[in-house]
């Protein structure tokens, strides 16, 4: 196996070689091989171990194992504790996940924090063939059938053209010891009950499994890549990005599509989106239908879709030091004292500097906000403002607030407070404009 191996990494991860990688470490089978394989190859590498206090004592079993592994195998190893089980009830996530989730992000600082390379995890073929069957079970899309890939930004799977089998029988040749993880054994999680009940009978169906599954993986993800093209020629076609870092859909755009449901799940995926049945009726849906995914908000307003970052700055504010010149977060603005007014328009606003009885900031709208529209009498909460110049849940959320104090000077982009406009008496005119 040790030369069918490096015959791999040479042909498809050749940069490994000149690499620092962090090799995530469990104790069990698959990771301790592929720490070994490393070893005998002389790779730099070091051990990265999670200890997600799951099974009691054998946890930290696990975890001395791994240690003592790394002063076997001669390299660092990086541990850390989780508690897992408050993780999950906070965020709302199975154990599974919610230990996923907390190996990559800890993963993600020490490769940043020790300048590594890449981060490589011990899955294997029969990883792939079970999620493959997971997938299938619960319902997919042709993502789902394509199985583990091989890269993904720097994560690396350099097993995953090798089956258990292989692994294990290498294991007892070179006798190497590992941790048995008791739970693979039983039936308790769905991937146990496809990895013991399920793929068994598939492969005494048929003795060269493996080789039929290599060939339908293989169709998969050619016919994978045709998609993904027509996928990308779709997004390049219709996603519109704004200024604001937001992207717009026309609906009619999509409905004009030949596979009218593909075509919305494909644009939507990268952002998050992934449930079938609301990415469809998101078509269909009243303006002001929103969905949430992760990391953005999807929003259908009128006759088009917009997408946004889920950024929350709702609570924060931005105070603008005293006779600055500019300031390039949140947003970027420039002020002057100027001589004369210039010319008016939605992102220039000139005001008396007398009448300023703060530093100014800047701030998103709450609820109950009200200004003095320039041009019109007495006051106007901003929600009706809002309303009366049509905005998009999304065009109010990333509307910006120019205050004195709790006054608002200027509601950027759009309108100016009456009571700080220029008038005869003003000595000191502070010309502010928005740069886009």
């Amino acid at each position: 196996m040790l030369k069918k191996f490096q015959k791999h990494l040479t042909k498809k991860f050749p940069r490994l070689e000149q690499s620092n990688v962090l090799i995530a470490c469990s104790g069990g089978l698959d990771s301790t091989v592929l720490a070994h394989l490393f070893h005998k190859l002389e790779f730099d590498f070091c051990l990265a171990h999670c200890n997600f206090n799951l099974r009691g004592k054998e946890s930290d079993k696990d975890e001395t194992f791994v240690k003592n592994l790394g002063s076997f195998l001669n390299c660092p190893v990086y541990a850390t504790n989780f508690n897992t089980i408050e993780y999950a009830k906070k965020n709302g996530l199975s154990t599974q996940m919610a230990a996923r989730d907390l190996r990559y992000a800890w993963f993600a600082k020490i490769t940043e924090k020790h300048q590594l390379d890449y981060i490589l995890t011990a899955h294997h073929k029969d990883d792939v063939l079970e999620t493959l069957l997971i997938n299938l079970t619960r319902g997919t899309g042709l993502d789902g059938l394509t199985g583990i890939p091989e890269i993904n930004g720097n994560i690396i799977r350099p097993l995953l053209n090798f089956t258990r089998e292989e692994i294990q029988s290498y294991a007892e040749k070179h006798e190497i010891p590992w941790r048995e993880d008791e739970s693979n054994s039983g039936t308790k999680y769905f991937r146990n009950k496809i990895r013991h009940l399920v793929v068994p009978v598939l492969k005494d169906l048929n003795p060269n499994f493996f080789k039929s599954f290599d060939t339908t993986l293989d169709n998969l993800q050619d016919a994978q890549s045709i998609v993904q093209a027509k996928t990308d020629d779709l997004s390049n076609k219709l996603l519109t990005k704004r200024k604001d870092g937001s992207y717009r859909i026309a609906v009619s755009e999509i409905l004009n599509q030949k596979n009218i449901r593909f075509s919305t799940y494909a644009l939507l995926k990268p952002f998050g989106f992934t449930n079938w049945k609301d990415i469809s009726n998101i078509l269909i849906a009243q303006s002001g239908k929103q969905l949430i995914s992760k990391t953005h908000c999807l929003l259908k307003n009128r006759e088009e879709l917009i997408i946004s970052d889920l950024e929350d700055t709702t609570d924060k504010t931005y105070e603008i030091p005293l006779n600055a010149k500019a300031i390039s977060s949140p947003i970027s603005l420039v002020l002057n004292l100027v001589p004369s007014v210039g010319e008016f328009n939605p992102t220039t606003a000139y005001i008396d500097k007398e009448k300023l009885k703060h530093n100014l900031t800047v701030r998103k709208w709450h609820k109950g906000d009200y200004f003095y529209p320039i041009g019109m009498q007495g006051k106007k909460k901003l929600s009706n403002f809002f309303k009366d110049a049509k905005l998009s849940i999304l065009e109010k959320k990333a509307t910006w607030l120019l205050c004195d104090g709790e006054a608002i000077v200027w509601v950027l982009g759009y309108r100016m407070d009456d009571r700080y406009k220029i008038t005869n008496k003003t000595k000191a005119i502070l010309e502010i404009k928005l740069v886009e």
